[in-house]
């Protein structure tokens, strides 16, 4: 049997000198005693995985909402993809694969119902605003509990890569470096493969000085930009894309934005998901005893507003819509 100690005395053999190191974590808000088998970083992870934040990921949109396709991506199949290609890439540069993947399983725990219109629509409504990544970043220190009803009481560098995932700053660690990125590689080409089947786009389409640079194919584009991340960073302390590379990704994602994520053509369904949230947002504010009872034990600590927004952001897709409709169109017995 391979015991943790054991493990860890394989990563200073086998990865890079800038990897992090499961023996070197900066540590857990709460003490605990270390696993016999695992890793901190690997317990962490499995964390995650049982959690039931990410298991309602399979019924939150990612781009295109209540789809009759089966194969169009959800929140939890866009997880996936970013944990493989995260694990690709940090096992291709000697980093650490398995901080890589539970910093992936994490960054998108704290995602609304509807994709990111569900966002920008709390984000308007909430006094605080509302950012996905310091939702998600709540969820595993505050939301989450473990089955013994502990919080989940993650590693440092695994709670920083979930909050630096997206935004300003990024993550101390090269392992949430690589998260960050391949979490654009993920979604950019995933999107693009799903606008495809829902004849939103054609491939003609696509800007073709980005598709020359990187590929035609779905695969082919992930392929090019994943082998020219590792060319451009191995021995470094830092990760980075080649310019060229980098443009062309960021070209198709800006085209992206004006064609599928934001197009007038999506007004109406924008304006549903504002009148969802908005009407549920009230009502629990107004009505909070109408909430499960761990939501209202939020309450004393963080006040009506911010229990709501929890409650809403940890919503799926059709118990939104489940929720919205017992309350606001009841069906009339006779």
């Amino acid at each position: 049997m391979i015991k943790r100690k054991e493990y860890e005395a394989r990563e200073y053999e086998l990865l890079s000198e800038y990897a992090a190191k499961s023996a070197e974590t900066l540590g857990r808000d709460f003490p605990e005693d270390d696993c016999e088998v695992r890793t901190e970083y690997q317990r962490d992870r499995d964390r995650i995985i049982h959690s039931q934040a990410l298991r309602r990921l399979m019924h939150k949109t990612q781009v295109f909402i209540a789809p009759e396709d089966d194969h169009y991506r959800t929140r939890l199949t866009h997880t996936l993809e970013v944990a493989q290609i995260s694990r690709t890439i940090a096992r291709g540069l000697a980093l650490n694969e398995d901080l890589t993947e539970a910093i992936a399983m994490g960054h998108d725990l704290g995602h609304t119902p509807f994709g990111h219109g569900g966002e920008q629509s709390l984000s308007e409504i909430h006094r605080n605003g509302f950012k996905h990544n310091v939702q998600s970043l709540r969820v595993v220190e505050v939301l989450e509990k473990s089955p013994s009803g502990s919080p989940l009481n993650l590693t440092k560098e695994v709670r920083d890569g979930i909050l630096n995932h997206t935004g300003p700053n990024k993550p101390f660690t090269l392992e949430g470096q690589v998260v960050r990125i391949s979490d654009r590689i993920a979604y950019i080409n995933h999107d693009i493969d799903d606008a495809l089947r829902g004849k939103v786009l054609k491939f003609e389409d696509l800007p073709k000085d980005c598709i020359k640079v990187l590929g035609e194919s779905h695969s082919k584009r992930i392929n090019t930009l994943v082998t020219d991340l590792m060319e451009n960073s191995e021995g470094k302390n830092e990760i980075i894309m080649s310019e060229e590379r980098l443009e062309a990704m960021n070209g198709l994602r800006t085209f992206m934005f004006k064609t599928v994520y934001r197009p007038p053509v999506r007004s109406v369904e924008m304006e549903q998901i504002k009148q969802i949230i908005k009407q549920l947002y009230g009502y629990f504010r107004e009505n909070p005893q109408k909430m499960p009872l761990e939501i209202q034990l939020l309450i004393p600590k963080w006040g009506v507003e911010e229990a709501v927004k929890d409650y809403i952001a940890s919503m799926t897709d059709r118990f939104a819509l489940k929720t919205f409709q017992t309350i606001f169109m009841p069906r009339i017995v006779v």
